[in-house]
């Protein structure tokens, strides 16, 4: 089992997979650090011998990753709050920041719907 910053990759799936389980490494990063550490995108992580690792290592300490890159995104999200500009009330908030309609859906931000009763009717 490798691993790579922290981070156990899943011995079974491929490598440019493999590395997306770190935080901060999508798919055209994890080709492009195989590409340069010389491996094929093919093959699995169980297959990569000890050289073929620390190339990867190397490669991936020059890159903000887990938790470096956690805590620089919770500093700006911070940032946006204290100054009070529009998305950081957003965030604030719990709303959509970046210009989805909040009236309808948005539920994965909102969070479970809030039922709100009627008021009551008066009876003559």
């Amino acid at each position: 089992m490798a691993r790579i910053a922290g981070i156990d990759l899943p011995k079974n799936k491929r490598g440019e997979i493999g590395l997306t389980y770190i935080f901060g490494i999508g798919r055209s990063r994890a080709q492009r650090i195989l590409t340069e550490a010389g491996i094929d995108l093919n093959k699995k992580v169980s297959e990569w011998n000890d050289d073929e690792q620390n190339a990867i290592r190397k490669i991936i300490n020059e890159i903000k990753v887990e938790g470096a890159l956690r805590s620089e995104v919770q500093l700006n999200i911070k940032r946006l709050t204290d100054i009070g500009c529009y998305r950081g009330i957003r965030h604030r908030n719990g709303l959509p920041v970046r210009g989805q309609r909040s009236k309808t859906n948005a539920r994965t931000r909102k969070g479970r719907r809030k039922t709100i009763a009627n008021k009551k009717k008066v009876t003559k």
